[in-house]
């Protein structure tokens, strides 16, 4: 599993490949890093469950190697949006592109949490046949109904 997006996301992401003993890479902008205290805690998950240690790097193309699945969030979120033009110079190079996907394995597939960017993911990858992210947006649907009705004592 590769990533380049920050936060939640990220955080959320490791923490749950790691748990469910996969190995995680992850690639950030310098100024991007994840949270230590997120880290030392995905780390010690990634021991009890018999994973890698997490890989960090700078490089897209350093973490790409040996994926199975490429994960690139927003780069700008709701509320930064005074931001853009920062984010977007200080993420060039982490585009999700044809290139970078043909250095993860064979078969790799893509994924994103929506709502996409040109700049993030091309068109070429986000609409081929290794994107699942219309069926990652369709399970989120189905996980949330599920919370909802497990709220509502219907199961």
């Amino acid at each position: 599993c590769m990533s380049t997006i920050h936060y939640s996301v990220l955080h959320d992401l490791m923490m749950g490949c790691v748990k469910l003993g996969m190995n995680v890479r992850i690639a950030t902008p310098k100024g991007y890093e994840c949270n230590p205290d997120i880290m030392k805690k995905t780390q010690q998950l990634a021991k009890d469950n018999g994973t890698e240690d997490v890989f960090t790097t700078l490089v897209a193309e350093e973490a790409v190697k040996g994926s199975d699945v490429i994960v690139t969030d927003t780069w700008v979120s709701m509320g930064q949006e005074d931001e853009y033009q920062k984010r977007i110079t200080e993420f060039a190079g982490y585009e999700v592109n044809t290139e970078l996907m043909a250095k993860a394995n064979e078969g790799a597939v893509f994924l994103h949490c929506l709502p996409r960017h040109p700049e993030e993911v091309t068109d070429e990858v986000f609409y081929s046949d290794a994107s699942l992210v219309f069926p990652e947006a369709e399970n989120r649907m189905w996980t949330v109904m599920a919370v909802m009705a497990a709220q509502m004592g219907k199961y």
